[in-house]
């Protein structure tokens, strides 16, 4: 009995140890000034939007006092964003469904999630296998539920956004489980549609007889 009551708690402290493992083998090279709280990402055929994306910087970071972001978000927003609560399941705009574009931050509106990275999870909650960049957001330690979980940030200015989880889909095998309210999404760009016009001629109505001049 005492065997089987260590294992279990071996494991249940192991569990959060396991999933930062599983989602450090997946991340793309870190840049080397970067820190070990850096999203997972992957590289490689495997993973087409990973070359699309890779390149893409992260703008500048943003502070704001208490009172901004209260002046700047909803009561929703500003719950879940700064004060880290949670979204109830299937309530959220993009809890389900299918999008173009880019998912970005609802507080300073850094680059998040590639639209084409979500996936249907059937959680309640928007899921993506794999975040737009490696730099996108940082991971942390969450011990304030029962059981351990890597709560993930954005990296620009610190929203809370969800959580990552090991049971994702290929290539990275990861769920990002992000509250809606925490996203906004940017359309994918409309492509210019100009068509070529017919040249068009400008013909006198003819009023009688004919006018031409070889008569």
């Amino acid at each position: 009995m005492t065997m089987n009551l260590n294992f279990t708690t071996l494991r249940f402290l192991l569990s959060p140890v396991v999933l930062m493992f599983a989602s450090l083998a997946t991340a793309q090279e870190a840049a080397p000034e970067a820190t070990t709280d850096e999203a997972p990402t992957t590289s490689g055929s495997s993973d087409p939007l990973a070359s699309a994306n890779g390149e893409r910087g992260q703008p500048s970071r943003v502070v704001k006092t208490d009172a901004e972001w209260r002046r700047l978000l909803t009561r929703e927003q500003y719950m879940v964003t700064r004060l880290g609560a949670t979204e109830p399941a299937f309530s959220g705009k993009y809890a389900t469904g299918h999008y173009k574009g880019t998912f970005l931050c609802v507080c300073c509106g850094a680059p998040l999630f590639d639209a084409r990275t979500k996936f249907e999870s059937g959680t309640g909650w928007p899921s993506f296998w794999r975040p737009l960049t490696a730099k996108a957001m940082t991971e942390h330690l969450d011990r304030s539920a029962y059981e351990p979980r890597i709560e993930v940030r954005c990296s620009r200015c610190g929203a809370h956004l969800g959580h990552v989880f090991a049971d994702g889909p290929p290539p990275t095998g990861l769920r990002y489980c992000i509250n809606s309210l925490a996203l906004k999404l940017e359309p994918e760009s409309a492509k210019a549609t100009t068509k070529d016009k017919p040249s068009t001629r400008t013909t006198a109505k003819r009023r009688g007889g004919s006018s031409s001049s070889g008569r």
